[in-house]
């Protein structure tokens, strides 16, 4: 085949080639942008309908309980435990996405779909029966390990289904439908609890659940034919229990704050999260991230620090932007909801317009994301604090807008660094690591809160004060993040001018 030909019959595969017998790969990454009707279509439209469906269900419910929150704890209690109705869904996340990379290794896509969608079913039904904040925070949890569950099997999905240079696509499809469930989410939230019921609401999402199980059963076949291993990996349960217990410990250190308890929780936490970091590097038939995932010398790695960075500092805004909103501002319910839709808003539009980008622009939407997801950070340290509430949404488009402008590449990123032999593990381990972000940061803030005097209540000024402590707290994330990022573009160029003089 002639050299012209054979680039047009493989216009946007990333090719590897070894240099010098030194191991290093030269990354010839394509030009040619991706159109939508390579995805739509016989060959993958069935697949891209089963990940947007199972996002459908997490994305609309997330904001869909953000606004209906403030009513549900008037009713039944536990204002202490709001940080734990975000922390435990992320702690079943993380379970769900490390049980759902195994799973879609040994059974496929299609039965862990059903899986996940039942757990979020039932999570779902006790939600809707729940009589105390007890009770609720159950069904929290199982409703984050459902969830988790089907976003955790979009992610490998992508990367098995798929070729490389469809998978940005494929991840700016479901950012898409993630848009409309963010402006669905806080609509529905607002309308159950203005005309109906909050539980009715929880049993609506639970129905759904059960659309999406009959849809899978009977729907169209998938052609898994790009292949996922069959291998018999042990579920790492002792492993994902210390991941859970470490997040536990934080969130407890910050309910009742004490300048002695709550420091030494908060370091027998984070001690226990090293201690699960130590434990799964020493696995290797089932461990849930790559090897030596702390040395940040390793490009992948540091892609996975970053992006845990990213959620670690974006938690406090869906975790107490409706209670700040209605409090300071005097919002009405749907407001406050749509201020903190205002995030998947803007992370989905940002998503769809860059999913056509060739892999030899990652690095420059990665740093534009960065940067604008750093100076959301102080902007709404600023805003939710004083106002207006325009600007508040301004920043939570911006906020959401840099993590879309960033997410896919990251990803694709990570997947073409890891290499062929390690692409599923580094597509598992990003939930895994956005997930225990999204807790820790959730556990964080509750400290936060509470310290600043959320449990006790108070009026305007009494929130103003957790505003401050809240978002100030995420001010070092977001400058650790930027350092990060810096970190990344000089390693690549060094490995660019490296190949290059090879």
């Amino acid at each position: 085949m002639a050299p012209d030909k054979a680039r047009s019959a493989r216009p946007a595969e990333t090719e590897r080639d070894a240099v010098g017998g030194k191991g290093r790969m030269a990354v010839r990454l394509a030009e040619e942008r991706v159109q939508w009707s390579e995805l739509f279509n016989r060959e993958y439209g069935a697949a891209v309908v089963l990940m947007c469906l199972g996002v459908w269900l997490h994305a609309a419910d997330s904001l869909f309980v953000a606004t209906m929150l403030p009513t549900v704890v008037s009713e039944i209690g536990g204002q202490a435990f709001i940080s734990w109705t975000f922390a435990l869904y992320e702690v079943g996340s993380i379970v769900a996405a490390a049980a759902s990379g195994l799973l879609t290794i040994k059974l496929g896509i299609r039965r862990p779909v059903m899986l996940a969608a039942g757990i979020f079913a039932f999570g779902c039904l006790a939600s809707a029966l729940a009589p105390n904040m007890a009770i609720m925070l159950i069904g929290r949890s199982l409703q984050g390990a459902g969830g988790g569950g089907m976003v955790a099997i979009s992610f490998v999905a992508a990367a098995v289904l798929f070729p490389s240079r469809l998978v940005v696509r494929a991840m700016g499809a479901i950012a898409g439908l993630w848009g409309v469930s963010a402006f669905l989410g806080p609509l529905l939230g607002s309308l159950f609890v203005t005309y109906s019921d909050w539980r009715l609401g929880f049993a609506f999402f639970g129905a759904k659940a059960c659309i999406l199980i009959g849809w899978t059963s009977f729907g169209p076949q998938i052609t898994e034919r790009r292949g996922i291993e069959q291998s018999n990996p042990t579920f790492p349960f002792w492993r994902l229990m210390v991941l859970c217990a470490a997040i536990l410990l934080v969130a407890v250190s910050g309910l009742d704050v004490d300048p002695v308890k709550t420091p030494a929780l908060l370091a027998s936490g984070i001690a226990i999260l090293a201690g699960f970091v130590f434990l799964d590097g020493k696995c290797h038939e089932n461990r849930l991230l790559p090897e030596n995932v702390c040395d940040l010398r390793i490009p992948a790695n540091l892609i996975l620090a970053l992006i845990f960075l990213l959620h670690l500092a974006t938690t406090g805004l869906i975790t107490y932007g409706p209670f700040l909103l209605l409090a300071i501002h005097g919002t009405s319910a749907i407001t406050a909801g749509y201020a903190i839709a205002c995030l998947s808003i803007g992370w989905s539009v940002a998503a769809v317009l860059v999913s056509g980008s060739p892999e030899s622009h990652d690095l420059r939407y990665i740093a534009v994301g960065v940067i604008m997801v750093a100076l959301s950070v102080p902007g709404l340290l600023i805003s939710v604090q004083f106002g207006p509430v325009w600007l508040i949404c301004a920043f939570a488009l911006l906020e959401g807008a840099g993590q879309g402008t960033s997410r896919s590449f990251l990803v694709r990123r990570a997947i073409i660094l890891a290499g062929p032999d390690d692409k599923e593990r580094i597509s598992g381990a990003i939930p895994t690591i956005s997930r225990t972000g999204y807790a820790l940061g959730a556990a964080i803030s509750g400290i936060l809160a509470n310290s600043a005097g959320f449990s006790t209540g108070g009026g305007a000024e009494q929130a103003m004060r957790v505003a401050q402590f809240v978002f100030a707290g995420a001010v070092p994330c977001a400058l650790l993040s930027l350092a990060a990022l810096a970190l990344l573009l000089n390693m690549c160029a060094g490995n660019a001018n490296s190949n290059t003089s090879d």
